[in-house]
């Protein structure tokens, strides 16, 4: 199987060890609520499937980088491959969006109740239903 390293070009696979699925990049956060669930689920829960799938690989005989390979575990062949650092700053970026588009949404949904708050009601008079 050819690897075609980012930087290196085509590398035979000998020169790599493979360390296994790439979600492992997706780091739970050690301070969640649910951390020790998630980090069992990190360590133990893997899936093993059949067809395209993305692992991490450690170029351990050439530039010592690590590389997410996608590949059809099928029939080995390699669909695309990346630096895992690159990769990692994109889930960084991606997540750090997502947070910032969660904040406004809470920033807006605060301002909408606070405006509600400071509208005084309508105070409507009825004729001859004094009390």
């Amino acid at each position: 199987m050819i690897i075609n390293h980012p930087h290196l070009g085509p590398r035979d696979a000998s020169e790599f060890t493979i360390l296994g699925d790439a979600s492992l990049i997706n780091r739970p956060d050690w301070q969640a609520g649910d951390a020790d669930d998630a980090f069992y689920n990190y360590q133990y829960l893997r899936d093993n499937p059949a067809g395209l799938h993305r692992e991490l690989w450690f170029h351990e005989q050439g530039d010592r980088s690590w590389l997410v390979v996608t590949r059809d575990t099928v029939t080995h062949a390699v669909i695309a491959v990346a630096l895992a650092s690159d990769v990692a700053k994109a889930v960084k970026a991606k997540t750090a969006q997502k947070t910032a588009t969660k904040k406004v949404a809470a920033k807006k949904t605060a301002t909408k109740r606070t405006a509600a708050k400071k509208t005084p009601a309508k105070k409507t008079a009825t004729k001859g239903n004094a009390t």
